[in-house]
């Protein structure tokens, strides 16, 4: 019988420094892998220049041998925008950014980027908390969701609801794709890889801006077990946040 590849890993290398930096069980190096398969599958991984933010998803960034520029919290859309038009719209430019770098405290540079349609892909990655700082209330923590600046849950009525950033981006005519996907299983690892893939597609061919939102996990700062945080996403995080396509034009005019 004829051998078949059916998985391998990734020609751009994961651990370009030697070591991953995020806890064990975390769900962001899922997102790391989905991003590289799709600069190799796609044929761009020459000419594609990476932009992380402060938080976890740095980690991300440090696991490969791409131009990479690290930037403040929540600059990484202008930060790529300035890239983009530095280098005449040549390379193909993508930040991968937290849910609180992106949503809540870059929600501006994030907004104002998609309103004047740059040609550039983000990619957020929601795990519903500040992972990096010890598990704060972000803007994606559910209702109910305990943290530790709230630990009698998340009260929509003291602290607001959790922000539908693919929705939100959605209603924006200059927005030409946005995403939600998740990484909590295998089915819906290809299927996220899936809308990283068509982000991409849409900045080659110079339609407008692309988002993806991904959900994952962070077992340390959920306290359980990374089994119980997978079906966690399934059980809590999915039904807030539906996953599928929000937006997908071939033009904005």
């Amino acid at each position: 019988m004829e051998k078949q590849k059916i998985y391998g890993r990734p020609a751009l290398k994961m651990f370009a420094t030697g070591t991953y930096g995020t806890c064990a069980g975390c769900g962001h190096p899922l997102i790391g892998r989905i991003i590289y398969e799709c600069l190799d599958e796609l044929g761009i991984k020459d000419r594609t220049i990476q932009v992380s933010g402060v938080g976890c998803t740095a980690f991300i960034s440090m696991t490969t041998l791409i131009d990479t520029a690290l930037c403040t919290h929540g600059t990484a859309p202008a930060v790529l925008t300035g890239i983009k038009q530095a280098l005449y719209d040549e390379p193909i430019v993508y930040a991968i950014q937290g849910d609180g770098d992106a949503a809540a405290i870059g929600a501006g540079a994030l907004i104002n980027a998609a309103v004047r349609g740059e040609r550039i892909t983000i990619i957020m990655a929601n795990n519903a908390n500040y992972g990096t700082t010890g598990g704060q209330m972000g803007p994606t923590t559910l209702a109910g969701q305990v943290t530790t600046t709230c630990p009698q849950g998340r009260d929509p009525i003291k602290h607001g609801w959790p922000v539908h950033t693919a929705e939100m981006l959605a209603t924006i005519k200059s927005v030409a794709y946005s995403a939600r996907g998740a990484v909590n299983s295998p089915k819906n690892f290809q299927q996220a890889k899936k809308y990283v893939k068509t982000a991409f597609q849409k900045q080659m061919d110079d339609v407008g801006f692309s988002f993806v939102e991904i959900l994952d996990f962070c077992p340390t700062n959920w306290k359980m077990s990374p089994v119980n945080a997978l079906d966690w996403v399934e059980k809590r995080m999915i039904p807030e946040f539906p996953l599928g396509e929000f937006r997908n034009v071939d033009s904005i005019v």
